[in-house]
């Protein structure tokens, strides 16, 4: 990258960044995208392009992008569990679910106390094989992700589902629009982006930090403690936080500092691929590659109300970068 292709906060940002690597359009075509989730031994990508209700698959040997499922639930955010299934979020069926090897789709939660959940947002599989999500309602706001609803949980939370008998638990109660979600490599901490200035006035636009060893129980829910706000929204690389912001990919310090910021693209998700593998950045109308890295990045777009504006400013970022 060019040297004003980024911008260094902290000096332990200059060994994160590769100047010989480079921008590339791989795929355009797509409304907005999210939920980049690598198969290995597939060697493709699966991402959502919600409003167009499909998930598409790029495939890394031949460059090729196609549909892998259409219609999809307005799927928003995937993951890989320790079998190796893509466990995916429904805006549309308001649910978590997981496709199985064989094309079965099972239904991991669609609800809390019998109540529908609102829209599953985001999703991660700890190594015990239980499922945190957050549950914002963007999916039930308009029927442009999702379909137009009323909230019947009242609320916006994150969960957990435990993995042997399969209960729904909160694990935090006071977010205002849970997003994006990721643990530490150790998984001794939870990241959860909070959202909320998107449809609330003032409302939070942060990551908070949870410690994942201190839980307790109150009420029948679990809760996680040790909080911190930090910045937007969450992937990992090594030990620090890479989140996606609309100015760009940041690299914050395991101590909450921005290291840095990489402007060349405006992302706002991202995904760890593997070691040596070109790093995949889907723009909002489409896929990119910065060639040679280990991460995946998502354009995930503005979720709900502004998000329009959101999409042509991103549009036209995506135009001058292409240039």
């Amino acid at each position: 990258m060019a040297a004003s292709d980024y911008e260094v906060f902290d000096e332990r940002f200059r060994s994160c960044v590769n100047r010989t690597s480079h921008v590339e359009r791989l795929w355009t075509g797509a409304r907005w995208t999210e939920g980049p989730v690598y198969f290995p031994a597939g060697r493709y990508t699966l991402f959502s392009d919600i409003p167009n209700d499909r998930i598409m698959r790029y495939d890394e040997t031949d460059g090729s992008v196609s549909v892998f499922r259409s219609p999809c639930g307005y799927t928003n955010g995937h993951t890989v569990d320790r079998q190796g299934r893509l466990v995916s979020c429904e805006h549309g069926g308001r649910r978590v679910s997981r496709t199985e090897h064989d094309g079965r789709i099972t239904v991991i939660a669609d609800s809390y106390n019998g109540k529908r959940l609102n829209s599953p947002n985001d999703v991660v599989v700890k190594s015990d094989g239980s499922i945190w999500f957050t549950d914002p309602p963007y999916g039930i706001l308009s029927d442009y992700e999702g379909h137009k609803s009323d909230s019947e949980v009242g609320a916006c939370h994150v969960y957990r589902i435990d993995p042997q008998t399969g209960d729904v638990r909160i694990v935090a109660d006071d977010f205002v629009r849970p997003n994006g979600i990721a643990f530490s490599p150790d998984e001794r901490r939870l990241y959860v982006v909070d959202t909320g200035a998107t449809h609330v006035a003032d409302g939070p636009r942060h990551i908070r930090v949870f410690d994942v060893d201190d839980i307790t129980r109150s009420a029948g829910e679990l809760q996680v403690s040790g909080r911190v706000g930090i910045v937007e929204h969450a992937g990992l690389h090594q030990t620090s936080v890479c989140p996606g912001a609309y100015d760009g990919l940041r690299e914050v310090a395991p101590q909450g500092v921005v290291a840095g910021v990489a402007t060349v693209v405006s992302v706002v998700d991202r995904h760890i691929v593997r070691p040596g593998l070109a790093e995949k950045v889907t723009a909002v109308t489409g896929l990119r590659s910065r060639v040679p890295h280990d991460q995946l990045v998502v354009d995930q777009g503005l979720e709900g109300a502004g998000h329009q504006r959101a999409v042509d400013e991103r549009r036209r970022s995506a135009r001058h970068a292409g240039d």
